[in-house]
């Protein structure tokens, strides 16, 4: 396992500045977008007792990190075995009148996972026993649910913010979003699993963001882990479904092609991938200068903990700016990266003043090592859902499309959703967060065909018809 993390706290380096009218403006409309596209619902942070692990909590960014999120020195050898797990109390729910909660009963899960370099990595994250009963056809079925961009720092977690939709700490501010889909399958009478990837919760290494072998490992593992939990209805006979947006997009992707060499244990009957971040290298000139641009601090950060050889190529190429900005981004949610880093031009961090993408492209190892992330490779032998918004600016269209045509080429079942809607501003996060909210619905009924056995039409014929 790689170096314990330090305690984290507010005295993490800042870059100081004072944002003149037009770009503050600009954070305020991408920070008020993000919240109404959300639709986060404030719960206010509550004081958490760490769990008896013997050990001291993390604290983050004036979070404090339960010590249940603190692995062991030793792990299972078996991937998705659960290490530990504790009732989770979930920040949105009602008594029913059997005394159930409603919508379910949730537990928090540290379970054992394989990181790209091939060693054991503790994960987090959490399973929810939905209340209400599944109507579909066979067993209650399994979601899998990768989330979108949260941050780097621990208090990030989605398992946290399950218990706590919105919380606010020293300079940091998160916000649980995709509890939506969660609670939308819970009603349906799905059970759910919420991975928190490698490295966010977790406590002993850095959130290593956007790396799909990581990111798909963690997810097939996870529902691996849920059927362990104790109270746990699904069985392994129980069909399972990936679903994410953003970031989760490219989990629940990668998670799809590696599923037949890695968990083919796994009953998987379904992928939704939303805005799927397919190629890192289009992706990352979407992020330069727009509202998330502090998401390039976190995809450096994280590479650089994979390969620690990249350290002297990250030193340097980047100024004593650069250098800041990627300490203090390592710690960020996503809101604090958009108050703190929102519309930086990445040249701004570079010992030669050029923009990322040129260093980059002038750098083979650098090539290679986004050449590895690239989604597309593989075949999925589970049928696919691929939605993009052909206006998204974040995580680029084209790209996205391009999954879906090498995913054709390769013969799977794809079924493939331009998301046609106006250009809603530039870079300001919102061509990205409005399909996720207008295809959400779609999606979900997708998947619940597929948790239901019933068969995908792909209609791979029509891409070349298709934005």
């Amino acid at each position: 396992m790689s170096p314990r993390k330090t305690t984290r706290s507010s005295s993490t380096v800042n870059i100081p500045h004072l944002p003149g009218p037009r770009r503050t403006g600009r954070l305020l409309a991408a920070s008020v977008a993000a919240a109404a596209c959300l639709g986060a619902v404030a719960v206010p942070a509550s004081a958490t007792t760490p769990a008896s692990t013997g050990s001291e909590p993390v604290v983050s960014r004036g979070v404090t990190i339960p010590a249940f999120y603190n692995p062991p020195a030793q792990l299972p050898s078996a991937d998705g075995s659960l290490v530990r797990t504790e009732p989770l109390p979930l920040g949105l729910s009602l008594p029913g009148l059997d005394g159930r909660r409603i919508p379910g009963t949730a537990t928090r899960l540290m379970y054992k996972s394989t990181d790209a370099g091939g060693g054991p990595v503790a994960v987090t994250g959490a399973y929810i026993e939905p209340s209400a009963a599944w109507k579909g056809d066979g067993p209650r079925p399994l979601v899998a649910l990768a989330s979108g961009t949260m941050g780097q720092g621990d208090q990030c977690a989605p398992s946290l913010s399950l218990q706590h939709p919105l919380t606010i700490g020293e300079g940091t501010v998160s916000i649980g979003y995709d509890n939506i889909a969660v609670y939308r399958f819970l009603a349906a009478g799905a059970a759910v699993v919420v991975t928190d990837y490698a490295g966010l919760g977790a406590t002993d290494r850095l959130h290593t963001y956007v790396n799909r072998v990581d990111e798909g490992h963690a997810l097939l593992d996870a529902a691996r882990a849920a059927r362990s939990v104790s109270g746990a209805s699904i069985t392994s006979a129980s069909r399972v479904g990936l679903y994410g947006y953003s970031q989760g997009g490219g989990a629940s992707a990668s998670a799809a092609e590696l599923h037949p060499s890695y968990a083919p244990d796994v009953n998987l009957a379904g992928a939704y991938a939303g805005a799927p971040p397919a190629d890192l290298a289009e992706v990352m000139k979407g992020i330069d200068g727009s509202a998330l641009a502090g998401a390039l601090g976190w995809s450096i950060n994280g590479f650089t903990q994979s390969d620690p050889s990249l350290k002297a190529v990250v030193d340097a190429n980047t100024n004593d700016v650069g250098k800041a900005a990627l300490k203090d981004t390592s710690t960020m949610c996503v809101g604090d990266a958009i108050l703190g880093h929102g519309f930086t031009n990445s040249k701004k961090w570079t010992a030669n003043g050029k923009p990322i993408a040129d260093i980059i492209a002038a750098e083979p190892k650098l090539q290679a090592v986004l050449a590895r992330q690239r989604i597309g490779d593989l075949k999925p032998t589970t049928p696919v859902r691929v939605a993009t918004g052909v206006q998204d600016d974040i995580v680029g269209h084209k790209q996205a499309r391009q999954l879906a045509v090498d995913w054709c080429r390769k013969g799977a079942n794809v079924t493939y959703e331009a998301v046609q809607l106006p250009n809603l501003g530039d870079k300001i996060l919102t061509n990205h967060l409005a399909p996720y909210l207008t295809d959400q619905g779609s999606a979900i009924s997708w998947m619940t065909d597929r948790l239901s056995g019933k068969k995908a039409a792909s209609n791979c014929w029509s891409m070349p018809l298709q934005p």
